[in-house]
């Protein structure tokens, strides 16, 4: 009896924005979504998987804050690559609270959800 294979849970440097130039290109394109613990920033692009840029300011808090903000981003990203549009992400958080995996990954699923949506579309319009 075969099973398919499970997706990879892995998050490689392939889904990483790394130049500045690729932050540059998501901030240009104007799009975003935002809730009460998270802004994120959003451009479709050619690779068919979504990649992730976080951008954690001194804002968020201590360097143990925004280093846990940033584990926990990386790790929903990880867990909920496969069921995310493939757009390049750039992840900004809002809040000072301790961040929750489960919370942090509804959320980011939702926004990323709402940036790929094409401008002008709504939930409710056919």
């Amino acid at each position: 009896m075969d099973t398919p294979n499970p997706p990879a849970l892995t998050f490689p440097k392939s889904a990483h924005l790394l130049k500045s130039a690729e932050f540059d290109a998501v901030f240009a394109a104007r799009r975003s979504a935002a809730d009460g613990r998270l802004v994120v920033y959003g451009l479709a692009n050619p690779l068919g998987r979504p990649r992730l840029g976080l951008v954690v300011s001194r804002k968020v808090g201590n360097a143990v804050t925004r280093n846990r903000w940033k584990r926990v981003l990386r790790e929903a990203f990880r867990l909920s690559q496969h069921d995310l549009p493939p757009i390049d992400l750039v992840c900004i958080p809002r809040s000072r609270q301790e961040p929750t995996l489960p919370v942090v990954q509804a959320s980011l699923k939702r926004l990323a959800a709402k940036v790929a949506r094409p401008p002008g579309s709504r939930r409710g319009k056919p």
